[in-house]
């Protein structure tokens, strides 16, 4: 009886369920948008479930149109810390160089990097890991002609750095988007090949977004 016993101890150990992996994509309206069918929230989970990982992540979107870095932070305790996650993809700052010339509302370099500092600095005291993605685009144009080509690719290095000094995985999508438009953009067209108006991700831009969120995703141990 106590052999069976043991038995059945064994086995029910062995069928409890493995818990997931819950990571939030944090950002703007191109993550709100991400989490919509076919967008790169769904593709990253169709992506994970090809590579037979289905039962080991959980993904959950919270993106916000018109979000800059500092209104992440101000929502950041109920969106990201109250969730309890264990990963946090943060996908920021097209808006804080955008709306600089679209408003006048946009973020300086300074104030962008201090606000992602202290939400990152909170994340890791908590265990959280976290991933950080370079801004993408504003334009499509592939000769670097786009009018806000030099802010994106000013902030994307401060993201790299950043990354680099504190040992954090990047997501390079600006380099992905351009390297991908000096392809597949032949007549160099301002919009249509990865997004439809020049910011917002198109069906190719969300595929190419979510096979590089989940590459990075499913090296994180």
């Amino acid at each position: 009886m106590k052999y069976l016993l043991t038995l059945a101890a064994i086995a029910l150990i062995s069928f409890q369920p493995v818990k997931k992996k819950k990571v939030i994509f944090f950002g703007d309206s191109i993550t709100r948008q991400g989490a919509d069918a076919g967008g790169y929230i769904p593709k990253v989970d169709s992506l994970c479930k090809l590579d037979k990982q289905g039962d080991a992540f959980e993904f959950v979107g919270k993106g916000i149109g018109g979000n800059r870095v500092y209104d992440l932070f101000y929502r950041f305790q109920e969106d990201v810390l109250d969730q309890k996650p264990d990963v946090v993809v943060v996908y920021i700052g097209i808006n804080d160089v955008w709306h600089k010339t679209t408003s006048g509302t946009g973020t300086e370099l300074s104030k962008f990097g201090a606000f992602y500092d202290k939400m990152i600095t909170k994340m890791k005291a908590q265990g959280i890991q976290v991933v950080m993605c370079t801004p993408s685009v504003i334009g499509e144009f592939n000769d670097g002609t786009n009018l806000q080509d030099g802010d994106l690719n000013f902030y994307s290095k401060w993201i790299r750095e950043y990354a680099g000094k504190n040992n954090i995985p990047v997501v390079d999508l600006r380099k992905s988007f351009m390297d991908y438009l000096k392809i597949n953009n032949p007549r160099n067209q301002d919009k249509g090949i990865l997004t439809t108006d020049k910011v917002h991700l198109n069906g190719a831009g969300n595929l190419l977004v979510a096979q590089e969120m989940w590459n990075t995703l499913k090296k994180i141990k």
